[in-house]
């Protein structure tokens, strides 16, 4: 138990620093709804209009001039969103000690992610996990601890689990199982009323495939390994099937009305940070 707090003390803080660094980063072009309406936040100034009630007119800027304003506020429905990584093993592979493992750019996305939520206002969760939906910048350290303490474990797809109407997931992770195993879930909830998210990440050698000569090939979850005489041999086929399954997550986010990213572990978070935040504030539009 020592130990474990030890390491756990060990990990935290970095990730936390990381991720507050890319969300700081991102927050400048994350404008969530911004749109008038029920709400607490200002939004803007606007000229009365005959229809505006008199308790909206703003006295204060109106007598800076001749034009009478009305304030509106900013519309605030807090959503639901469930977020989830990838903790299996094999995501803790990287093809260059100068990357970060897919786990590690998993882990931060996930983090970054959640603190511009709470930023905006919304309600979070892990999926799996025992902390219900909370919004506000305490729930970003439960949710820091909760992705440390399952670094090294957990299974490369998510369970079902019955999830409020109208609320949302992110799955991060680099969805290399069937297509057909991720659907059963995601068309499960997609009939519920559940809308989300797939982001998938991956390494730029699980891209490119750089690998010539002999080759032996070991996984990293008690995979049988494999010895390729001449690994270029393979190269083609490699990539088309590597076409061909992410043209199938595609077609599933596509058929249950959900989005589908890709991000590899060499380009920066803020880019995968900014796209999926823009196509989550997109639901809420």
């Amino acid at each position: 138990m020592r130990q474990r707090a030890q390491d756990l003390a060990a990990t935290l803080p970095p990730l936390l620093v990381a991720a507050q660094r890319v969300a700081a980063t991102v927050s400048p072009g994350a404008h969530g709804r911004r749109r008038a309406g029920p709400g607490d936040a200002f939004w803007q100034f606007r000229a009365y209009q005959p229809f505006d009630a008199a308790r909206m007119i703003d006295w204060r800027r109106s007598a800076r001039g001749s034009t009478t304003f009305v304030r509106e506020r900013e519309f605030e429905t807090a959503q639901t969103i469930y977020l989830w990584r990838d903790a299996s093993p094999s995501m803790r592979w990287r093809s260059d000690r100068r990357l970060p493992e897919k786990r590690e750019h998993a882990d931060l996305l996930t983090l970054a992610l959640v603190i511009l939520l709470v930023e905006a206002g919304e309600r979070v969760a892990l999926l799996g996990e025992s902390l219900r939906p909370r919004t506000g910048r305490t729930t970003i350290e439960p949710v820091a601890q909760l992705l440390a303490a399952t670094r090294d474990g957990g299974g490369s797809l998510p369970a079902f689990e019955t999830l409020p109407r109208h609320a949302t997931v992110v799955l991060i992770g680099d969805l290399l199982d069937p297509v057909s195993d991720l659907a059963a879930v995601v068309k499960r909830w997609s009939s519920e009323a559940v809308t989300g998210h797939l982001l998938q990440v991956t390494d730029p050698a699980e891209e490119a495939f750089p690998y010539r000569g002999r080759v032996r090939f070991e996984g990293l979850e008690a995979e049988v390994p494999h010895l390729l005489g001449r690994a270029e041999a393979v190269s083609a086929e490699y990539h088309q099937r590597l076409t061909s399954h992410r043209q199938g997550l595609a077609d599933l986010a596509r058929e249950t009305g959900w989005t589908f990213a890709h991000h590899t572990t060499d380009r920066s978070a803020e880019s995968a940070l900014l796209a999926l935040f823009a196509a989550i504030g997109g639901r809420f539009g």
